[in-house]
């Protein structure tokens, strides 16, 4: 019953912006823990961004001043806005939801960054 749906990934330019959504579905979403992950070939699944039920928000050094996270309670949406892009965060990006000690997986939305 649990389902989620990231969108919002596709080709850009370094430099570029791209805005990830995830909708979720058949979970409290407003008890639970949302984080980004991405994951490129050859490379290890990374935490990009977590926002838990409370606001309290972690980024990646990687990626400090560049992404921001947000959440829509009310829509049971989360964001990934993703300003000033660079190769190296080419990967499919993933939303994942935590729910006590249940953890829950979109299929991913792909993210190019190429000139």
């Amino acid at each position: 019953q649990v389902q989620l749906v990231e969108s919002g990934g596709g080709l850009v330019q370094p430099g570029g912006s791209l805005r990830l959504s995830c909708a979720a579905s058949g979970i409290s979403f407003s008890w639970s823990n949302i984080g980004w992950y991405r994951q490129a070939p050859g490379k290890q699944r990374e935490l990009v961004a977590r926002i838990t039920s409370g606001g309290n928000i972690y980024y990646v050094d990687s990626v400090k001043g560049r992404f921001t996270i947000s959440r829509d309670n009310a829509r049971n949406m989360v964001y990934l806005q993703m300003n000033g892009l660079k190769p190296e965060d080419t990967a499919v990006y993933y939303c994942n939801v935590e729910r006590l000690q249940s953890r829950f997986w979109g299929q991913g939305t792909q993210v190019t960054v190429s000139s």
